[in-house]
């Protein structure tokens, strides 16, 4: 045909390309083009949907067809952009050529400069919640009672509290690294440890720290609560190592005092503070047992019988001053006479046998 016939809609407008070059835009209304070559061709496209996505739109930016009625953005390679429609967050923009018709929807763009590599802004938490906010920020988030060592391109930044954040893609290197800011323990669990007498002990130690300088604590080691460990093992057996087995059991605390002491500075330099350090279990050979239990057990026996020995002692020694008292006092010895015999009466059954004479008179007067 040689003339076509084109109806847009109020709410779309046109895009004109004759011969595949953009000559312009169609307002809303009806249209009667000349074609006689079938080289025009219109795209209708809504304006409703504010963003204009077109495969040559350098061509429609380049006619300056767009200006004043649509937001056109250019971003370089440090640019990002933030896209506000309506009021409401949209999405983020990567570098890059967009347009965006102002006709019937609010835009309003905000451009940011990435070269800061962590974003921060007012609304984070509204920006952070969109889609595909993924491709173009990295989003991190300090838990609560922790701390986000943050380091770019290999250099440290700064220490994070708890919350929520965000940090461009493609920019940097970025290495974010949370450390639990709360009291934690650390077991020393069997270590065969022999004692100066040749005794080889299984020892459970236990000890806790917490993390105070997060950066420290990153950067010294690899591993601090690793390291915290093996410091920790090098100074169990250096203690122990140095004390004889009797010494070592009656002295458990001077152990663990001496323990901290030797710890304590060295983890401080791991960014840690050292709480407590207390031995939990020893646990010793078969045979060594089994000694140490005869010992007690001979110990034991050797005490009561002192104890015993000491009671006999007693009861002899009153038995003693008893018969003296009885020899210089007849009428005590009277009165004690009477009591054996209440007391054999009381049985109430008396069998006498009598061998000597004389004695019946002298048990007949007692009677």
């Amino acid at each position: 045909m040689i003339v076509k016939h084109i109806n847009i809609r109020s709410f779309e407008i046109g895009l004109c390309f004759r011969d595949r070059e953009f000559q312009g835009l169609l307002e809303p209304g009806r249209h009667w083009l000349f074609d006689p070559l079938g080289k025009l061709r219109v795209e209708i496209v809504s304006q409703r949907d504010p963003w204009l996505l077109h495969e040559k739109l350098d061509m429609i930016v380049r006619s300056g067809a767009l200006k004043d009625r649509a937001i056109v953005l250019d971003l370089k390679d440090y640019e990002r952009a933030l896209v506000w429609i309506d009021g409401r967050f949209s999405h983020p923009l990567p570098p890059g050529l967009f347009a965006y018709w102002t006709g019937l929807r609010d835009v309003q763009v905000e451009i940011v400069d990435a070269r800061r590599v962590r974003f921060e802004h007012p609304d984070l938490r509204v920006i952070t919640r969109a889609g595909g906010v993924d491709k173009v920020l990295e989003l991190g988030t300090v838990e609560p009672h922790h701390a986000g060592v943050l380091f770019i391109d290999g250099q440290f930044v700064e220490t994070l509290a708890p919350g929520r954040y965000a940090f461009w893609k493609n920019m940097a290197q970025v290495k974010f690294v949370q450390e639990d800011l709360r009291e934690a323990m650390v077991d020393i669990a069997g270590q065969d440890i022999m004692t100066a007498d040749k005794v080889t002990l299984r020892m459970n130690a236990v000890v806790t720290y917490r993390v105070v300088d997060a950066r420290q604590s990153v950067s010294t080691v690899g591993d601090a609560r690793q390291a915290l460990y093996r410091e920790a093992q090098l100074a169990l057996r250096a203690v122990v190592g140095g004390r004889e087995l009797d010494t070592f059991l009656l002295g458990k605390e001077e152990v663990a005092r001496e323990l901290e002491e030797l710890i304590r500075p060295r983890v401080r330099q791991f960014g840690l503070e050292l709480i407590s350090v207390g031995v939990r279990d020893i646990i010793l050979p078969g045979e060594m047992k089994d000694l140490m239990n005869r010992v007690t057990e001979a110990k034991k026996a050797a005490e009561a019988n002192l104890i015993v020995r000491r009671e006999e002692t007693a009861a002899m020694r009153s038995q003693a001053n008893t018969a003296k008292l009885l020899e210089t006092s007849p009428t005590l010895m009277r009165l004690r006479e009477l009591e054996v015999l209440e007391k054999i009466a009381s049985a109430g059954k008396l069998n006498i046998v009598l061998g000597e004479k004389g004695l019946t008179d002298r048990v007949v007067n007692l009677l």
